[in-house]
């Protein structure tokens, strides 16, 4: 199986280590970061897909991908 993750978060380093963990996980980049101004708090948001291959695993609604 192929997993898919978007991360988010606020414009900080706290966004940053949260990629990191995932690439230090065996999850890889997939496409470009995005960056938009979320008008609700005032300030911008990041964002990043990641995909890892899972062998041996089926999907199923109930996987908790941050635990692959």
């Amino acid at each position: 199986m192929r997993a898919y993750r978007f991360l988010t978060g606020d414009d900080e380093s706290a966004f940053c280590h949260k990629v990191t963990k995932a690439l230090a996980e065996g999850w890889e980049l997939y496409g470009p970061p995005t960056y938009a101004f979320d008008a609700a708090n005032g300030g911008m948001r990041c964002g990043q897909a990641v995909v890892k291959d899972v062998p041996g695993t089926d999907y199923s609604p109930e996987i908790k991908l941050g635990d692959l």
